[in-house]
């Protein structure tokens, strides 16, 4: 809670470290001053394998228990629980680099082009157009307040993981559709609720679900034919075609919210492969 950190990623840490304290209990183990390095390694061994209970974890799932059990030995070392540190010298395992999934402009284009011509359907029109135009991850979209859109000035303000706050500026076709449910659609939702300040409602008037969101982004993607498709396909490929339009990294990397660099140049990595497949079927000498 001190670090900021989403609720999801809390509970992620707390079903980790209730899986760690069943491994340890399982050998004997039921004090954390008796743990070992050796123990450490056993359960992330078991991690990776599974058992009859438990699914073998990707990579990525093991590097979030290693840290978790990694801040449960610091935390127990600070606090006086323990003489020393077992998990110290346990590091999460390398995470091969993945290239995040884009679609292209035409599938976007398809993509909104097929909202139902509804009240609900202007709404997920303007939901869309948001995610894609300005890169919001789903939960920054469904807990957007009225308050947070400012659609003269094309201005949104995301509230973003570790409590951060930023201000993102709206293209012509989102200030469009948002403008257009939130003058046309939302009364009528919010009559049915109790005030709530989200943008997006549900039909009876309730703020939409981060699952009734995928529900609308699923449902609209096999209308246009596309399958496979997450909020955050529209988030990598907000940040795909800005770098492919020439924006800086830097600049993509404020408007994604990402602390670090590090994290949106893997984008950067998106736009050499297009760079490669253009310079492949494109140059008479490319290929022998």
């Amino acid at each position: 809670m001190e670090r900021g950190l989403s609720i999801h990623t809390l509970k992620a840490y707390r079903r980790d470290l209730e899986r760690y304290v069943e491994t340890l209990a399982g050998v004997g183990v039921n004090e954390l001053h008796e743990v070992s390095s050796r123990q450490i390694e056993q359960h992330i061994a078991a991690l990776r394998e599974g058992d009859a209970e438990h699914v073998p974890l990707v990579t990525s799932s093991v590097a979030r228990a290693v840290i978790a059990v990694r801040g449960l030995h610091k935390f127990a070392l600070r606090e006086g629980w323990a003489g020393g540190d077992p998990a110290s010298s346990v590091g999460p395992p390398g995470i091969p680099r993945r290239l995040p999934k884009a679609i292209s402009v035409g599938e976007v284009e398809r993509l909104l082009a097929n909202t139902a011509d509804t009240p609900l359907g202007l709404r997920d029109r303007a939901l869309l157009e948001l995610l894609y135009g300005t890169g919001a991850r789903i939960s920054e979209a469904i807990g957007l307040a009225v308050d947070d859109v400012d659609t003269k000035s094309a201005m949104v303000r995301l509230h973003g993981k570790g409590n951060k706050t930023r201000v993102i500026p709206l293209g012509s076709y989102a200030v469009a559709a948002i403008d257009s449910y939130l003058v046309r659609v939302r009364p009528g939702l919010a009559a049915k609720g109790v005030g709530v300040p989200q943008v997006f409602l549900g039909a009876r008037g309730r703020p939409l679900s981060r699952q009734s969101g995928w529900l609308v982004l699923r449902a609209v993607g096999e209308r246009a034919g596309l399958s496979n498709l997450s909020p955050h396909t529209l988030r990598h490929s907000f940040a795909t075609h800005l770098l492919d339009g020439g924006a800086d990294v830097r600049v993509v990397q404020e408007l994604l919210g990402h602390a670090s660099v590090t994290t949106t140049q893997v984008y950067t990595l998106v736009t050499v492969e297009r760079l490669r497949e253009v310079y492949a079927s494109s140059h008479p000498r490319a290929l022998g």
